[in-house]
């Protein structure tokens, strides 16, 4: 997949795509509908923004996103998008009016031959331009415009918010099932304080800062491990958290790869919730941390064994 973060001067070989566009935080079964409905008009493209335009219009908010852009092109990847432009949203796009953004991005940057949008699609500068606005400004500028139906799920909207909502009582399988996928957490591995390693379980360490957090506590999990000599799959025990037993306050992802021996630092990883096991705990002593990690790691290998 071919990643462009601007639209102007690009290689004539992107223009001509089918492109879904919008935000795709979390690329939930919804956005899947979006994208499927690309496919068949043309080379398959995503138009999206980085950061995210509530990010920018609100820098102090709480973190609200399901996904960095790591892991949402990680994933927009494997649904085989060819181009993925990822537009800088800054003062400039954000001034745009829906017919200047149609026009100057959509049609003479990027030279789209068909947009498909969810039927909630605003764009333009105040969120100005609804998906039927693209539609006749599609007819004007020359390329073709689907407003795909929003998707449900037992009678309800797949949303993001929904999905934050699940990972955030602990319910990681209900945000899979309308995310379409596990829930992931992609970065690099960071250097921590190395207290797994000194107590037998030496942990991949990732920073979660500008993301949504998910219940605290511990996870089986997933592990892809996505570069380095020792890239592929493993399954694993995840902590999220803010690490009561040793006084710190910043959240953090550890996680111990079973049956692994290497060193990750630096390497990308990727990290799936699958069952919430238990929350945060302060115990009296090592021991009984020991024994609860011990504890931990069996009930994961158990319930990763049946998937």
């Amino acid at each position: 997949m071919q990643i462009n973060q601007h639209w102007q001067g690009l290689d004539p070989d992107t223009r001509g795509a089918s492109v879904a566009m919008g935000n795709f935080d979390g690329v939930h079964l919804g956005h899947r509908s979006v994208i499927d409905l690309a496919r068949p008009h043309g080379p398959l493209g995503i138009v999206t923004f980085e950061p995210h335009p509530r990010e920018y219009f609100a820098p102090q908010a709480a973190p609200f996103r399901l996904m960095n852009a790591e892991a949402r092109s990680n994933r927009l990847a494997k649904l085989g998008v060819k181009q993925l432009f990822q537009l800088p949203f800054d003062a400039e796009l954000a001034s745009l009016s829906p017919e200047a953004f149609a026009r100057d991005i959509l049609a003479g940057g990027l030279g789209v031959a068909h947009v498909v949008v969810g039927a909630d699609f605003c764009f333009g500068k105040g969120r100005a331009g609804k998906a039927a606005d693209l539609q006749a400004l599609g007819q004007t500028y020359g390329f073709g415009v689907t407003v795909a139906e929003l998707v449900k799920s037992d009678g309800r909207e797949i949303s993001s918010t929904a999905i934050r909502q699940a990972l955030s009582d602990g319910r990681p399988r209900d945000a899979a099932a309308m995310l379409g996928h596990w829930h992931r957490i992609d970065g690099e591995v960071i250097h921590g304080e190395k207290r797994g390693r000194e107590l037998g379980y030496p942990t991949a360490n990732m920073s979660v800062a500008g993301l949504h957090l998910p219940k605290l506590g511990v996870y089986a999990a997933l592990v892809d491990v996505l570069t380095g000599p020792q890239a592929g799959s493993y399954h694993g025990a995840a902590s999220l958290g803010v690490r009561p037993m040793f006084g710190e306050n910043t959240p953090n992802l550890e996680t111990y790869l079973f049956d692994f021996k290497g060193d990750l630092y630096g390497q990308h990883v990727s990290i799936g919730l699958v069952d919430y096991l238990r929350p945060e705990m302060k115990f009296d002593g090592l021991p009984g941390l020991m024994t609860q990690m011990a504890a931990d790691v069996a009930r994961s290998r158990e319930i990763l064994a049946a998937l």
